[in-house]
């Protein structure tokens, strides 16, 4: 059984009580707190490259509306707000994400720093140090990198909230024109970040790959 079979009314119970009954829970069912760290980051990859088509695809709807000639300037309108609403939807479930990761991480490398002082063996708990050294590392450097993309989400959307609001109260051929030296500015960017949001994309699956797994 995976983790996204198990029963929702049960996740949902679990989750809005303390995270020691959650984490007790997922562990009756075969999960450990690596396990949730690493579902959490392959859904924060998933959600992160589903914004980051979401925001190409809203700003090719705005760049064909700065062009556009034909008289159904409101029904482009709307399709361009309707993109940008989904863009500001993705965008909340990538922060959502990136915040559930830091939780399980921070939880679980608490609790392997606790279980290495209980190792007797000095090679042992050296070797375990040194794995936790390692993976800490690895992690800043995916959180670093998700954060960064993370950030530069929020400009690319005032952007756009900006061309939504003019376009709403000057809808008429002169103000389309007028936005095209905008697109052309918003472009980079859009462009910056989605090269960001798939460095950090990539980073994930490094990520994944460098964790031991489960026989």
């Amino acid at each position: 059984m995976t983790m996204r079979q198990i029963p929702t009314v049960l996740l949902l119970s679990t989750l809005t009580a303390c995270s020691g009954i959650y984490y007790a829970t997922m562990e009756k069912f075969g999960y450990q707190k690596r396990d949730l760290l690493v579902e959490r980051v392959q859904e924060a990859r998933e959600s992160q490259s589903e914004a980051k088509q979401q925001i190409q695809t809203t700003f090719e709807a705005f760049q064909g509306l700065t062009g556009f000639q034909g008289g159904e300037l409101e029904k482009k309108y709307k399709q361009f707000k309707g993109l940008y609403d989904t863009s500001v939807a993705r965008a909340a479930d990538v922060t959502s994400r990136i915040a559930s990761i830091e939780k399980v991480s921070r939880d679980m490398f608490t609790e392997w720093g606790e279980e290495i002082g209980q190792i007797q063996n000095p090679k042992l708990r050296a070797q375990s140090e040194q794995m936790k050294g390692d993976t800490e590392r690895r992690y800043a450097t995916l959180i670093g990198t998700m954060q960064a993309a993370e950030q530069r989400m929020q400009p690319v959307l005032t952007a756009f909230n900006d061309q939504v609001l003019f376009l709403k109260h000057n809808l008429n051929a002169a103000a389309i024109s007028s936005l095209q030296d905008e697109a052309v500015r918003i472009q980079t960017d859009v462009a910056g970040l989605v090269a960001e949001m798939q460095k950090s994309i990539d980073e994930a699956d490094r990520f994944i790959s460098s964790l031991p797994k489960n026989e």
